[in-house]
């Protein structure tokens, strides 16, 4: 099937990019992926997105942008692009190793995902108590008790960020040390509000319908190891994020991490034609009105690049 614009992903990037594609005459077709609406509909409510002034469940919100898109024209395709061929123009896409596409250009919104510690106790309480962003839910525990996982910088800042709302905050470290830069260890360290508990790794969440506390033990494995509990109210991951871009290492520049490269400010890839919106190419801000300005951004884009052609 021939299309002037395939997009890959359904979260705010990959709607925002559907409607200005459509609004362009660009007749796009979305690839909506395995978690329709992607990451952000893990959290709680959404109170930062601009327009929502009571605030907004992440599946309404990520509903009502569909819905716009579709309003002006743009296709839905259920399924998972398990293959692409960026090497020729037009540019291949394969879903379900069934259905080809040959797109003109082709906008890659396929998200990050966070990584866990691989609980079951996190699964159960994800969305109850359990959160990978710091900037989204810690608004949600102001003068609570809370816990961040982790020791690099990005958990430094989160707990900094938490501390600033919070009664207390537990960094539940499984080193003797933190990893993080040494004006991030000053910063958490000499905060009265932040406790360290290094050498410390979580078993498991416990709480009725809720997160209210967690078991850790201390020194796995050492001959002094011992079990506590800490009562908390929040369980924040801040363990890092794995960007959802294996399927284009073949033709796109990605950095260390695996977020794909873009040129400047701009969504350009390395491909003509190709374009990366939202949280698969920002290692930074993983927000959700950052990833739909970006998606606005990667649509004007593939409409001059198209109409290049």
């Amino acid at each position: 099937m021939k299309v002037k614009c395939l997009i890959i992903g359904s979260g705010p990037a990959g709607y925002t990019a559907a409607i200005y594609a459509s609004r362009a005459n660009l007749a796009p077709v979305l690839i909506e992926g395995p978690q329709l609406g992607g990451q952000l509909t893990t959290t709680t409510e959404v109170e930062n997105f601009p327009g929502y002034p009571d605030g907004v469940e992440p599946f309404t919100m990520m509903d009502d942008m569909r819905r716009q898109a579709e309003r002006f024209g743009t296709q839905f395709v259920s399924g998972i692009v398990t293959k692409v061929d960026f090497s020729v123009s037009p540019k291949k896409v394969i879903v379900e190793d069934e259905i080809e596409y040959e797109a003109d250009a082709v906008i890659i919104a396929t998200g990050a995902s966070a990584k866990y510690l691989g609980l079951e106790s996190e699964r159960t309480y994800r969305g109850r108590g359990v959160s990978a962003c710091a900037t989204c839910d810690g608004f949600f525990y102001r003068k609570k008790t809370v816990a961040v996982v982790g020791g690099g910088d990005t958990a430094c800042e989160e707990a900094s960020y938490l501390a600033g709302l919070c009664e207390k905050v537990y960094m539940i470290v499984r080193k003797p040390f933190l990893r993080a830069s040494a004006v991030m260890q000053d910063r958490v360290l000499n905060n009265p509000k932040i406790e360290v508990l290094f050498e410390h790794n979580t078993l498991q969440l416990t709480g009725e319908g809720k997160v209210q506390g967690a078991d850790l033990i201390y020194r796995k494995g050492e001959p002094d190891e011992e079990q506590r509990h800490i009562a908390i109210d929040g369980f924040f991951l801040a363990i890092g994020h794995h960007p959802n871009t294996e399927l284009f290492k073949d033709y796109l520049k990605r950095d260390a991490e695996g977020y794909i490269l873009v040129d400047g400010d701009s969504p350009r890839t390395n491909v003509p034609g190709v374009f990366a919106a939202g949280d698969c190419a920002d290692p930074h801000y993983r927000q959700a009105i950052v990833a739909a300005g970006s998606g606005a951004k990667a649509a004007i884009e593939a409409d001059k690049y198209i109409k290049s052609l």
